[in-house]
């Protein structure tokens, strides 16, 4: 049974505020939800609620940083890169500042609908010069991603997941930067997961494993740098070709990063891409977004089939006994 950790940010955030001092937190009006009212009560000198205000937020985040201080930004992902990109850009990538952009409810991750569900932040970012992308898919890397960011001198956007989070990572392992997570080695299907994608597709990897293909499984936190030396390896060795399953639509997140390596490499490996779609998405839970827009456990196993020539014959019921839990508590139905 996974162990299921509810608030992972929270205990993570107030532990390194403890520790460092120059660390501040400003939020958008999203203290709870983004589950920082623990630091604000704990730290109330060094907390700032900047109200819904987000590009007046990320240039005093700027400031913050040209005076010393570390400061980490938190609100829902979308009120960040579509609110205020020219802040991002011209305030924080342009002269290089150690701002932490946490991110929340990235994707599919709200059933708050197209107004909240960022499915194109990593496309949007990634363009920015200068700027790094992590992304959580467990508690480990809920826990770890602040140490990894901090590590980085400049701007960090971090797509975060939060409350009940999965453990499917020993915590003694933290997330690493530009360095996947191999959770399985093959030689077949070369798999690249990100974000809660990655708990979706070990219920189908773990059953097709036993059904004999050969799949090497990649979890990947780094989006940008992308130059891990373990990704282009694995391509190379894929004996059908590679999947990319991602929370993001098709265009510019982690498919295009492994298409880009492809070319980059001068592979001869067919690429398919388990993700959204050119779409806006409507509101409902978790598990029915997913199904809906094609990133979940079965649209994995149609990918694979379509590579490797065959049909595996996997039942929903199969496949729901392999399913490691729940990703969302099914109780927490709310945008905000």
């Amino acid at each position: 049974m996974v162990e299921i950790v509810t608030r992972p940010h929270s205990r993570s955030i107030e532990a390194w505020g403890a520790a460092h001092p120059e660390a501040v937190v400003l939020s958008g009006d999203l203290t709870t939800s983004c589950e920082i009212d623990g630091f604000r009560d704990r730290f109330p000198d060094r907390f700032l609620s900047m109200g819904l205000a987000e590009q007046n937020m990320m240039s005093f985040a700027a400031g913050l940083a040209r005076e010393g201080l570390v400061p980490h930004v938190h609100t829902f992902a979308v009120f960040m890169y579509r609110r205020a990109l020219d802040q991002m850009e011209m305030s924080i990538a342009y002269p290089n500042l150690p701002v932490r952009v946490f991110g929340f409810l990235p994707g599919v991750t709200t059933p708050g609908g197209a107004s909240h569900q960022a499915v194109n932040d990593i496309a949007v970012l990634r363009s920015l010069p200068n700027f790094t992308i992590l992304e959580t898919g467990d508690a480990t890397d809920v826990e770890s991603a602040i140490e990894v960011a901090n590590s980085i001198d400049g701007p960090v956007y971090i797509r975060m997941v939060r409350g009940a989070v999965p453990r499917l990572f020993p915590k003694n392992d933290p997330m690493r930067l530009n360095r996947a997570r191999v959770l399985t080695k093959g030689s077949d299907i070369a798999l690249f997961t990100t974000g809660i994608c990655t708990e979706e597709a070990m219920r189908a990897a773990n059953v097709l494993r036993e059904k004999g293909l050969s799949i090497a499984h990649l979890h990947v936190t780094t989006l940008k740098p992308f130059d891990d030396p373990q990704i282009a390896e694995v391509l190379a060795n894929a004996r059908y070709g590679a999947i990319a399953m991602e929370n993001h639509t098709r265009i510019g997140g982690l498919g295009s990063c492994i298409a880009e390596t492809i070319a980059r490499e001068g592979l001869n490996v067919r690429l398919a891409q388990v993700a959204l779609d050119d779409t806006y998405l409507q509101g409902a839970s978790p598990k029915f977004l997913m199904r809906r827009y094609g990133i979940d456990a079965t649209a994995l196993v149609s990918a694979i089939e379509n590579l490797v020539g065959q049909k595996f014959d996997l039942t929903e019921e199969a496949l729901s006994e392999a399913r490691v839990d729940t990703y969302i508590n099914e109780k927490q139905q709310e945008a905000l």
